[in-house]
């Protein structure tokens, strides 16, 4: 390939649908017991983009469309994958994770340890998570922390194309049970805009991101944000507004929670002294808390002041307005950022 070649391969930008799509089609490419299942994943795409395509190349013996019984079809994932099969199954919403939690929990997460290590369950579970396009309680709720809180599953949450892409490379090849949730607003559909950040250069050729690894997005001296998915994109917009009154904003993507790589973070606070947490779950039990607490374990003399973002303890609003007040944005992070900056 010729140097201009290159360039323009390197240089080529993806949304996060087609990303992900993309390492997909590579893994079923290379190994034929990789396969995905989900309520309508084949003949319409995922109404995320999630799987745009894969049915013409792969038809319907490795791209099916299943019955709306969560319950059913994740608990056929769970034996498939038992069985030495790879699949890949997806949950419309990941709200509709509760009618199927034993399926999840108990079988997804435990097998392995239950059998003693006699079986492996090589089983990537997707799902779309969060808020902000006015869906009501049922269908925008992000959760991962439930998911992180239940050991035996590794929890991924890419917030750019390209992490996107190497990370589901990642969760497809790992022998454990992976949950890779991906934020709808992020996907770059057409009736769900993004926000600047998440398009991104994306290589054709495959690489994975190692889960455990977070990536410092912006680096900076004064405080530090931790946070992962949308909140990313709205935390960089946090930063650059902060830093015309001269506050310098490191922003962190954690890109996986389980594995949680705190040490990344408490490196971050050790030259800050200011931690500041945002999150789209829940506060409560929740990430938030659960890095605060990581930092102060492993250095609570580096920190000075704590601020925490996150979704207060109710159900998502369906009114606009009310679902714009709970979720935070670059302004509540600006504002807490300040608070801690001010301390």
């Amino acid at each position: 390939m010729a140097q201009e070649e290159r360039r323009q391969a390197v240089e080529r930008e993806l949304t996060m649908s087609r990303a992900m799509v993309e390492g997909i089609a590579h893994e079923m490419r290379e190994d034929d017991e990789v396969f995905y299942m989900g309520e309508d994943v084949a003949d319409y795409g995922g109404i995320f983009d999630s799987t745009e395509g894969l049915l013409e190349e792969f038809g319907r013996d490795r791209v099916m469309d299943v019955p709306i019984s969560e319950t059913a079809y994740l608990g056929a994932a769970v034996g498939a994958a038992q069985e030495g099969m790879r699949p890949i199954a997806e949950l419309m919403f990941v709200d509709f994770f509760g009618v199927a939690m034993d399926q999840i929990y108990n079988q997804l997460a435990k097998n392995t340890y239950m059998s003693g290590g006699a079986v492996n369950v090589p089983m990537v579970l997707t799902a779309a998570v969060g808020g902000t396009y006015n869906d009501a309680a049922q269908h925008s709720q992000t959760l991962y922390g439930t998911f992180a809180h239940l050991p035996g599953m590794k929890v991924v949450v890419p917030s750019t194309a390209y992490d996107a892409k190497g990370l589901m490379h990642n969760a497809i090849r790992d022998d454990d049970p992976v949950v890779y949730l991906f934020h709808k607003r992020l996907m770059g559909i057409g009736w769900l805009p993004a926000p600047d950040g998440p398009k991104t250069p994306v290589p054709e050729e495959e690489y994975t991101i190692p889960f455990g690894s977070a990536d410092v997005k912006r680096e900076g001296e004064d405080v530090t944000v931790v946070t992962l998915g949308l909140h990313v994109h709205r935390a960089l917009e946090a930063a650059d507004a902060l830093a015309e009154d001269g506050i310098d904003a490191e922003v962190i993507d954690l890109r996986t929670l389980v594995p949680l790589d705190t040490e990344t973070i408490r490196e971050s606070v050790a030259k800050t002294g200011r931690l500041v947490v945002v999150d789209e779950d829940y506060q409560s039990y929740g990430v938030t808390g659960e890095i605060i607490a990581s930092v102060a374990e492993g250095g609570l003399a580096d920190l000075e002041t704590v601020e925490r973002v996150a979704v207060p303890d109710v159900p998502l609003p369906y009114a606009r307005p009310m679902e714009n007040e709970v979720v935070p944005d670059s302004e509540d992070i600006e504002s807490a950022v300040r608070s801690a900056h001010d301390a």
